[in-house]
């Protein structure tokens, strides 16, 4: 794949900082975030294959991960790379596969794992995928509506995104393209066959960890394992905040990014 097979918003100026969406979304969600992004790097939201604007096809998690890298490859240093949900299996790949691209890592509200198994409580069980999948073929409108409404909705100061806000965002959110059944089918397979925890430990980019405690699709549990098992990594776990914080508690959000940029020197943080 070339770079000109991905559709890629690209703002502001600075040190490169690549956006990777979730399931069935694109990368015009990032949207309320990244004029405060903009200030400090240059950003890249990504439409992954299939989404948004993006017109390629990704049968492969390695098919995405490749399509990624060749958007990062001609830029002239490693990216920051910020993935949420799916977007950050595809983030946890990349940085195995492609290391010398990734400088850091922000890993949001994602997973080494996306289904339960004997050994891995952390997770939704295989047939609430399944069923999210079939949901969204029956009607994709209406179940992204529903999904949105309930992941925005954090509680807690500050948390509660105003009916503007929200219905700005259920305009972004159908502003592109509907991923094709056939997208959707691919992407839905990589969610409940990958499994990366006996890879984690072998990335070394530092790694900023956010969850949040009401996400009942990522668990707060899962990102606590992968802080503790990633080599250099931090976790921030955004009280009141769903599977969404970046549009949820946007300010809270920024915060720890922001701490997480101005951390330079952080020591590995890799727990028993």
């Amino acid at each position: 794949m070339s770079e000109t097979d991905l559709h890629v918003d690209v703002q502001g100026e600075g040190a490169p900082l690549v956006l990777l969406h979730g399931f069935a979304l694109h990368g015009g969600l990032f949207a309320p975030i990244v004029p405060a992004l903009m200030q400090t790097h240059r950003v890249h939201a990504v439409d992954l294959p299939g989404h948004g604007h993006s017109t390629t096809h990704a049968a492969t998690l390695d098919d995405m991960v490749e399509a990624v890298a060749s958007v990062i490859a001609p830029l002239r240093e490693p990216a920051t790379v910020l993935g949420w949900s799916l977007g950050g299996i595809v983030a946890q790949r990349l940085a195995l596969d492609h290391p010398a691209l990734v400088r850091r890592l922000v890993l949001t509200c994602t997973t080494p794992r996306f289904v339960t198994a004997a050994d891995w409580p952390h997770a939704m069980e295989p047939q609430t995928l399944a069923r999210f999948g079939d949901e969204l073929r029956v009607s994709y409108r209406a179940t992204l509506q529903r999904f949105l409404t309930l992941q925005v909705q954090g509680r807690g100061e500050g948390g509660v995104v105003g009916r503007d806000v929200l219905a700005t965002l259920r305009d972004s959110l159908f502003a592109r393209s509907v991923p094709s059944e056939s997208t959707l089918s691919a992407a839905l397979a990589m969610l409940a066959n990958t499994d990366l925890r006996a890879d984690v430990a072998r990335i070394h980019q530092r790694t900023l960890v956010i969850t949040g405690p009401r996400d009942a699709l990522t668990p707060h549990a899962a990102g606590e394992w992968l802080a503790q098992h990633l080599p250099r990594a931090r976790h921030v776990s955004i009280a009141g905040a769903a599977h969404a914080p970046f549009l949820s508690h946007p300010a809270a959000f920024l915060a720890a990014l922001q701490d997480f940029e101005n951390d330079v020197d952080a020591p590995a943080l890799r727990r028993a």
